[in-house]
This record gives structure tokens, C-alpha cells and sequence, in this order.
């Protein structure tokens, strides 16, 4: 989810010209008359079991615009930031509207990519949005894109494996190590398996030493601090005193076949996970698993914000329709069906609030997590913060560095990357 941006004077100059000039192949056919018309390319970056659901959902838009017509495109997760950066500096063929992960707003808008949406439809009823989920959206005081689904990380335990070993499901860091060895000793799992290979994964050890990456606000790089230097200490108690097991390389195969398999009795993962992990031995009664936010540290409980978003290409030829279209695919109506055909956690607090919605399985399992979530650094450089930790995640892991150097290391790495920050 997480990829390096490189912001250049060339990328920028290209980035105006395609705003000045228009992009995209949609052709706007409204002639005046106030009723949308032409087309509209959509980049769905949703995945394989999510697409068809989505492309029907997209097309359906036709039936409240029929003189519009909906061009649906399935673009692969790994290649669509880059994708949409080469055909909107190329100025041809970026679409009209693009799924956008939340961490690519700011980036995008940054470089002049997105269409301001205060003031369109697209935005109408944005005081029903999660506080959390519209702050994704927001860049340099102004709106870049629509809510569309929320995430963010939560503790998946194997409650069978809890029951046996006769112990509750953990608040807190300390209550994992604390009942580390009883989990061992009377059901032969480890306690927990900890994803060492993802630095998206670092960032509740982070919130929950009361710490970040960054303070936005003040320009000021903050994960080599105090809390910094905790999280990375955290990670490494959990695995020197075995009350987890990790992976450096391949942490979601390696996790998800210790989890399914009882081999952990418990992984902190997404609401991704959920179908996969049900589909383990442990968990052929899909009661077995549970769900809770994740365990807090010595300072907080906390998880990050994930989740996608709908933005509106700069260049487009046809920003009314693509205004409507955006409007629709992130309305209540839309989410409630996305929650009921998907399971998707959705963004507007009224969508929460209806029946269907409420008994949903996904949304009993996340919701209190949801809840928990934290706001990222909604910066253009957000991307780019990752790689430093994921090194030094690494490297503190496997025994070739200490916390203390490897928080020291990351700090270097970001003020190279913020150039003009503290």
C-alpha cells in the first residue's frame, strides 16, 4: 500500500500543464442543457473478489444518469500509483475518476493531479463522514476525494486456544507477555505472531508508546524520540522472551498458515484477513475467532487509519459527470450495498446506523477498532515514510542494530526526505 514518492520540477510542470490542457478520454455531451452525459473511465483498484461486485456497482450509476456511460477498468493495487502518475504527467489516458488508496491523496493533489471538490456534489453531506476517514481526504486546506471504505488494524485470536490456556484476551503489550508462557505450556502455540516484514505493522507499537512519525503541524520529525525508540523495543521483547514468533520475509504466508493452523494463537491483521483466516482448520467453526483492537503499550491503544478513497482526475473532460459519479459511488446507499456484498467497512456514520449494516459480521468484528483508528501524516511525502522503518524494523529484529540506533536511523532517513522539517 505503501510506495516511495518522488516529486520532481518536471513531474510538477506536467502536472499544470495537464490541469491547463484537460486528460483523459471522456467526452462531456451535457451541451448546456444542466443533465450529465458522456462518459466516465473509472480505475477500480479494488481486488479479485471485490471487482465484479464493483463494476456492477459502478455501471448501475446509469440508471440514475442514462445518458452517461460508465467505463469500468480493473487496475492492479501494486501498479496503479505509478500508473496514474505517468498517464496524468503524461497527459493521456489517466481516468476520470480513480479508487485511491488513502495515502495517495495528498501525493496526487501535491503534484496537481486531483480536482478540488469543495463547492461540487461530489462532497454534498460530508458531515455524515468519520472524522478519521474525511481527514484522509483533506490536502493544503482544501477536499481531494470522497470516503469510500474505512480499515485499519485489529488482534485476531483463536478464543478455543484463550479458553484452554485459561486466559482473557489482551488489553495490553504486558498482558501478552504475562500469559505468553501459560498459552505455551497448555495448548503449544505461541502467543502471538508478529508481522516483522510490513512497517505498515510497526505503527500501533508507535501510537501505543504515545509516539508518531511525524508532527505535521509543527513541520517536526518525531519518530526518533522517546516513544520511537519504544516501539522498536517493544517488537523486540515480544520476540527475545518468545511470546512471539516473526518473519522478516514473507510475514503474511508465514503468518496467516501459523494462525489458521494453531501454530499462534493470536496476529494482528485486517479486515482483509478475515475470509482467509476462516478458511484455516482452527477456524472451521467461524466462531472461534474473535476480534478485539489492538493491545495498547505502556502509553496508548491506537491502530492506523487505512482504507480507499474516490478522487477526481484534474484533466478530466468531464468533471460534472465525474463530480455526480463520485457522489454516488461514495453515497450511503452505495456503502450499505458494499458492506452487504463485501463486508467493507463503511465511511459515513449513518450507514452504520442501519439494520443490515449493524448485524453485519465484518462490521462487529472492526468497528471497535475502527474506532481506535489513528490518523496518519496526510502528507505528500506519506508514502515515503515507510521504507525507512521497514530497514530498521528489520534490522532491530533480527539482532543487527538496537532500538535506540535504529529509531536514530529512521529520523535520518525522514529529514532527508522532509527537507525543511525538524
Amino acid at each position: 500500500m505503501r510506495r516511495g514518492i518522488a516529486t520532481t520540477a518536471v513531474v510538477a510542470a506536467l502536472a499544470l500543464s495537464a490541469t491547463a490542457c484537460g486528460g483523459g478520454d471522456s467526452d462531456n455531451q451535457s451541451g448546456g442543457s444542466g443533465e450529465i452525459a458522456g462518459t466516465v473511465t473509472f480505475w477500480d483498484t479494488s481486488n479479485e473478489a471485490e471487482q465484479g461486485v464493483y463494476k456492477k456497482i459502478a455501471e448501475d450509476f446509469t440508471k440514475k444518469h442514462p445518458k452517461v456511460k460508465v467505463k469500468h477498468v480493473s487496475v492492479d493495487f501494486g501498479e496503479a500509483n505509478n500508473k496514474f502518475k505517468n498517464a496524468a504527467g503524461g497527459n493521456a489516458g489517466a481516468p476520470d475518476v480513480m479508487r485511491t488508496e488513502v495515502a495517495w491523496v495528498a501525493d496526487f493533489a501535491n503534484l496537481g493531479y486531483l480536482a478540488p471538490l469543495d463547492g461540487t456534489p461530489a462532497v454534498e453531506g460530508k458531515d455524515d463522514f468519520l472524522k478519521t476517514a474525511w481527514g484522509s481526504t483533506q490536502f493544503d486546506g482544501k477536499t481531494y476525494a470522497v470516503p469510500q471504505v474505512t480499515d485499519t488494524l485489529a488482534l485476531f485470536y483463536n478464543k478455543r486456544l484463550l479458553k484452554k490456556a485459561g486466559v482473557e484476551v489482551p488489553e495490553s503489550l504486558d498482558d501478552i507477555k504475562r500469559d505468553a508462557g501459560k498459552i505455551k505450556d497448555k495448548t503449544g502455540a505461541t502467543a502471538l505472531y508478529l508481522r516483522g516484514d510490513d512497517p505498515y505493522w510497526f505503527l500501533p507499537y508507535l501510537y501505543g508508546e504515545g509516539g508518531d512519525m511525524v508532527d505535521a503541524d509543527a513541520k517536526q520529525v518525531t519518530i526518533d524520540q522517546a516513544p520511537g525508540v519504544r516501539a522498536f523495543e517493544q517488537m523486540k521483547s515480544l520476540v527475545d522472551s518468545k511470546a512471539a514468533i516473526t518473519d522478516l520475509s514473507d510475514g503474511w504466508d508465514n503468518g496467516q498458515s501459523a494462525f489458521k493452523n494453531g501454530d499462534a494463537a493470536m496476529q494482528v491483521n485486517g479486515p482483509w484477513a478475515i475470509e482467509d483466516s476462516l478458511a484455516g482448520k482452527e477456524f472451521k467453526d467461524k466462531d472461534n475467532l474473535g476480534v478485539a483492537a489492538v493491545p495498547a503499550g505502556d502509553k496508548a491503544q491506537g491502530s492506523p487509519q487505512g482504507g480507499w478513497n474516490l478522487s477526481v482526475y484534474a484533466g478530466s473532460k468531464n468533471l460534472d459527470a465525474s463530480y455526480e459519479f463520485a457522489k454516488y459511488m461514495g453515497s450511503a446507499e452505495v456503502q450499505e450495498r458494499t458492506t452487504k456484498e463485501l463486508s467493507l467497512l463503511p465511511t459515513r456514520k449513518s450507514v452504520y446506523e442501519t439494520e443490515e449494516v449493524k448485524n453485519n459480521e465484518m462490521v462487529e468484528f472492526f468497528k471497535p477498532a475502527v474506532e481506535k483508528a489513528v490518523q496518519r501524516p496526510w502528507i505528500a511525502q506519506g508514502n515515503s515514510l515507510f521504507e525507512p522503518i521497514k530497514v530498521s524494523q528489520q534490522e532491530v529484529l533480527s539482532g543487527r542494530t538496537s532500538p535506540s540506533d535504529a529509531a536514530k536511523d529512521v529520523g535520518k532517513a525522514y529529514r532527508k526526505i522532509l527537507k525543511d522539517w525538524k
